[in-house]
């Protein structure tokens, strides 16, 4: 289920998305061809298989649009799930139903989308010792809820924002210079203002660079775009001579190369198509007017 922070991010969506929808006329094709009256019952329905994410926030969606409706849940946020399986159950009022149905399912196949993606890639990686993150490359908005989605799909949260941690890369360095004398000087002067009261990652583009960060002592190397030959270097001349730094391999990783760059060693590796790619999960509302489904 959402935490507090989750559920409140969702909740300032939905009524983004629902003011989006309904405007100032409302359903104007329930309002008249459905009896205001009229019980329902429908299923969200899987349509093709992958991970479910994002089930409280549809529970939040029918919540808002009509408090009486109830909303069972069949299988938890975290699920792998086949083609037909059933996620959950609505019912109460036809018109409310069908007033937050497009909203809904907008909102879980978005996330359910975002955990399928993130399993894939887990499963290709194919290496418990490596942890697969997400990045900032999220949807505006949607941040909190995409990092939920990734969880759900077995991966790691990166950094929330640029508040949650340090990380130095290409732009920082060039501002101070470039070079290895930059790469020192731009840890030097993270250790200086926050000391260890946040963690300390910095991106590297060569084993040049590497050393100097290695010398430096982050507490993570981002290694950007290196090939796996310089990637179990990298884990070499670490595991000799740092072996607390955490190395986190990132860059043009694809569900192909993954398990090359997770068997080298690394701690890590960051893909930031987990949320910035991610296609939709097809998820449908099913109606049912009568009996038990």
């Amino acid at each position: 289920m959402f935490t507090t922070a989750e559920a409140d991010a969702c909740r300032r969506l939905l009524e983004l998305a629902l003011q989006e929808d309904l405007g100032a006329n409302g359903d104007l094709t329930s309002l008249a061809v459905i009896p205001p009256n009229l019980p329902g019952r429908a299923a969200l329905v899987v349509r093709s298989a992958g991970v479910v994410a994002g089930l409280p926030a549809a529970q939040q969606t029918f919540s808002i649009i009509d408090p009486q409706l109830s909303f069972q849940i069949m299988l938890p946020d975290g699920s792998a799930v086949s083609a037909g399986a059933v996620l959950a159950v609505v019912s109460g009022s036809m018109r409310s139903i069908l007033a937050g149905e497009r909203t809904a399912l907008n909102f879980l196949q978005r996330l359910s989308g975002v955990a399928t993606a993130t399993a894939l890639y887990v499963k290709a990686a194919a290496n418990p010792r490596c942890k697969v993150l997400d990045t900032r490359k999220t949807t505006p908005g949607w941040r909190v809820l995409e990092k939920y989605a990734v969880r759900c799909g077995g991966g790691h949260n990166h950094r929330m924002g640029l508040g949650d941690g340090i990380l130095i890369k290409d732009n920082h360095l060039a501002a101070l210079g470039g070079g290895t004398n930059a790469v020192a000087e731009a840890v030097r002067l993270a250790r200086q203002k926050y000391g260890a009261a946040f963690p300390l990652e910095i991106e590297v583009d060569d084993l040049i660079q590497f050393d100097a960060a290695l010398a430096a002592r982050p507490d993570i190397v981002l290694l950007d775009n290196m090939n796996p030959d310089q990637l179990r270097e990298a884990v070499r001349r670490r595991n000799a001579t740092a072996p607390g730094v955490q190395l986190e391999a990132s860059g043009g990783v694809t569900l192909i190369t993954i398990h090359s760059i997770a068997e080298t060693g690394v701690d890590r590796v960051s893909v930031g198509a987990l949320t910035h790619s991610a296609p939709a999960l097809d998820i449908g509302l099913d109606y049912k007017l009568d009996g038990e489904w």
